[in-house]
Formats: structure tokens, C-alpha cells, sequence
């Protein structure tokens, strides 16, 4: 079902996304130059016995179904929530369920946020050396369509763009989500099998799309 705003709505409460994607650039950027710091440094060799023991992942333990990578998907991956029809750049009414059958990487993002903007060149790339078996579907969470056609046609994005403005229910459909980017990789059977809250390379996404395909 979707709802439609006015001229007259008040504000949105948009802080605390923008301020925790301000705080993931930074994040982001600490991230890269780490490893230059610690290659600069002597790392000492350790035993068996003194090495650490093997961190285990956020995601949880993976499992694969018939023929399924066992790595590509979450073993507690849900049914994602694709009853969803929104509007896209064009007016038109899109609804998130035709893109069963296909690899879906949905990504919440906006034109205001700094790490958002990082991801997309990947985005294009992936879109376009994938067509046929990816989707990515860019969820605008609180842009008008001008300004998200605007941004849009300017970074050369390839792929669906749906506005989310007054659509908090579909945020609250794969969250809490409290800042973006967050992304979220679909499998052809419609499990939510990995998600990114924040920014995340795009070899890391091609990895995770190409073992669901």
C-alpha cells in the first residue's frame, strides 16, 4: 500500500540516519588506512599455541540449499518482505515481488549520504556485468523524484530506483535500519542471506551475489 505525502508535512527525523552516515565515511576511511600503519610495522611471529583463536562472523554459521554455494546464505536467513509497490523515478508503480527469481541486492541509500555515494560505481559495475541474473534495487528513503532523477542521471546509476519518502514500513520490513547505506542481498528464492549495515566493498558484494546466482 503506498502513502503519499504533502506540500505541508513537517520534517522528517532524518538526524540520526545522516549523522551515522557521517559517521560510517569516517569509519570508512579509518578502514583504509590501517593497513598501511600496520605494514610499516614489525609483526612478530607466534606459535600454534600463541596464536588467537579464529574470530566467528556477525552473519552467523552459512548454509546452503540444493546446489547452493554452503557459504552464500545465512543458515537463519528469513523470507524477505517484497510485498511492497512503490513509485519509481518515472511515476511508475513498481512492486518489489517481480524480482523473484533473480539475485536482489537491495540497497537503502540517499542523495545526502557521503558512503552511499562511495558504493554506486560498484553498483553500476556489478548491474552491468551481472544483467539478466542481478537485480540491485536503490531504495531513495526520503528524496523527492526530481532530485533523486537528478542524482541519478548524473552517477550514471543503471539499475531501479525507487523512492522510499513516507515509506517507513518497508525500512521497518528489513530493519531496524538506523543509518545508511544498508544493503541487502536477496537470493532467487526470496531469503534475506546477507546484509550490510554500512558500507561494504564492492568485491565483497560480488562474492556474496555470484555464490546466490
Amino acid at each position: 500500500m503506498e502513502q503519499e505525502s504533502t506540500a505541508t508535512e513537517s520534517p522528517r527525523p532524518q538526524s540520526n540516519m545522516r549523522l551515522v552516515a557521517v559517521a560510517a565515511t569516517a569509519v570508512a576511511l579509518l578502514g583504509i588506512s590501517i593497513p598501511f600503519v600496520w605494514q610499516s610495522q614489525e609483526v612478530p611471529t607466534l606459535s600454534a599455541a600463541q596464536a588467537p583463536a579464529p574470530v566467528a562472523s556477525h552473519d552467523a554459521t552459512p548454509a546452503g540449499g540444493a546446489g547452493e554455494d554452503p557459504g552464500a546464505c545465512m543458515a537463519n536467513a528469513k523470507p524477505a518482505n517484497m510485498d511492497f509497490t512503490m513509485k519509481d523515478l518515472d511515476g511508475q508503480n513498481v512492486s518489489l515481488s517481480s524480482y523473484k527469481g533473480k539475485v536482489v541486492l537491495l540497497n537503502f541509500w540517499a542523495t545526502w549520504c557521503g558512503p552511499c555515494k562511495a558504493e554506486i560505481p560498484g553498483f553500476v559495475e556489478l548491474q552491468e556485468k551481472y544483467q539478466g541474473q542481478l537485480v540491485i534495487v536503490g531504495f531513495s528513503v526520503d528524496d523527492t523524484a526530481e532530485k533523486a532523477r537528478a542524482y541519478a542521471t548524473l552517477y550514471k546509476m543503471n539499475y531501479p530506483i525507487l523512492l522510499g519518502e513516507g515509506r517507513e514500513d518497508v525500512q521497518d520490513a528489513y530493519g531496524p535500519i538506523w543509518g545508511i547505506p544498508a544493503s541487502f542481498i536477496i537470493s532467487k528464492d526470496g531469503r534475506v542471506c546477507r546484509k550490510h549495515l554500512g558500507i561494504a566493498p564492492k568485491a565483497v558484494f560480488e562474492k556474496e551475489v555470484v555464490a546466490l546466482m
